[in-house]
């Protein structure tokens, strides 16, 4: 309800409390005024009669005049006045009574509107904590069927809500059950790739002696890259059904970056390229190591690949808020158009190396992004590409 729209009902309120109120007082005045003049009138009349008995007769004329006209006669002199008298002489004890009267008018006036615009509020503010609690309840996963609780100004409201969460409770069931699917179709992808490598590998053996040394190293190739296909296919196929278990414990970033590039020892040796890891003192983080050792090591092949024979840089640094970790090369850096989709699966980028099959940056960036870390990609101001990870304190 909008602001202009609740003063208005709220005046309105007020109004129709107010002439209530003064209704009811008018009445009670009013029925108090006619009993007092029957009272005065037939006191007068009984000290008339009483005084003179003729009279008796000129009285009950008198009165018939004035019943018969409702009231309205008038009298054509101001008699009373001339003798002395005013109307206050008439009330007695009247005012005080006709003051009471209008005092206790006034408070349960404002009594009954008190009343009700507590009871209102208070109404209000249940229904509000009822939709509140609901849809703290729906964020945690705890929520049951929203119930209508009656007709009022929040009934619609309270609708809009339950179609909006049922929608969105079917939207999550589906995207669960897709996601699920995929999960399942790049599990049974890679285990199929696996059949056919095992078999290329062992007829490999067997062709040892009749093939050419230059064509068995083409069909090597082909086969350690649909092998890395077909690891890199389980692999994300755990990360997207949420089996893949991250240990997540206290690590070295300096070992971390030693581990990594001891493995990736042999490919850098082949390349001519060497790897700079400074140490720069002790800084932890949480994430696992194993993983995190995964994710660097596809970060450092891929500058080695944009950057055969040169070097590949590494370090790192720490704040309050995160731990900081670079990883760039001294090649030409990435191509402007590819920096947005560098991380997208199975996207290779204009100067991507031959035998990349695109997974090796997206797997990175599941693995830091799982460990409430980021990454980024982007080109040093002096040339070569650079890879940013954070990973986040809290």
């Amino acid at each position: 309800m909008s602001g202009r729209k609740r003063v208005l009902v709220t005046f309105g309120f007020v109004l129709s409390v107010a002439l209530l109120a003064s209704a009811l007082t008018g009445l009670l005045l009013s029925n108090h005024y006619g009993k007092m003049q029957f009272d005065t009138l037939n006191g007068v009349c009984e000290e008339l009669v009483q005084q003179e008995p003729e009279a008796q007769r000129a009285v009950l004329a008198a009165l018939k005049v004035y019943t018969d006209s409702d009231g309205g006669g008038a009298a054509k002199s101001d008699v009373l006045s001339e003798w002395g008298y005013c109307a206050s002489d008439f009330q007695g004890s009247s005012g005080e009574r006709i003051a009471l009267y209008a005092a206790v008018g006034l408070l349960a006036g404002i009594f009954i509107f008190t009343a009700a615009f507590l009871c209102r509020n208070k109404m209000e503010a249940m229904r509000i904590w009822a939709l509140t609690d609901y849809l703290e309840r729906v964020n945690t996963g705890e929520a049951a069927v929203l119930s209508a609780t009656g007709e009022d100004d929040f009934s619609k409201l309270e609708d809009e809500i339950y179609k909006t969460v049922t929608f969105l409770y079917q939207t999550r069931d589906a995207a669960v059950q897709a996601k699920d699917d995929f999960a399942e179709n790049l599990s049974n992808i890679a285990h199929q790739i696996k059949t056919p490598i095992t078999a290329i590998s062992l007829s490999l053996q067997a062709m040892q002696e009749e093939c050419g040394e230059e064509r068995l190293g083409q069909i090597r190739r082909q086969l350690s890259r649909l092998t890395r296909l077909e690891e890199a296919l389980l692999v994300l196929s755990r990360l997207d059904a949420g089996t893949l278990v991250l240990q997540r414990k206290e690590t070295d970033v300096f070992t971390v970056l030693v581990l990594a590039a001891d493995n990736l020892q042999e490919l850098f040796a082949r390349s001519g390229t060497s790897i700079d890891i400074p140490e720069l003192g002790e800084m932890a983080i949480t994430a696992d190591l194993d993983w995190t050792m995964e994710a660097v090591m596809n970060l450092m092949k891929n500058c080695m690949e944009h950057d055969a024979g040169g070097t590949v840089h590494c370090s790192y640094g720490q704040n309050p808020l995160y731990t900081e970790i670079l990883i760039w090369d001294e090649g030409e850096g990435f191509a402007r158009e590819d920096i947005p989709r560098l991380f997208e699966r199975f996207y290779r980028g204009k100067n991507a190396h031959e035998g990349g099959i695109g997974i090796g940056l997206a797997l990175a960036k599941e693995i830091i992004e799982r460990q409430n870390g980021t990454i980024r990609a982007k080109n040093m101001a002096g040339g070569g590409a650079c890879f940013e990870i954070r990973f986040y304190c809290h």
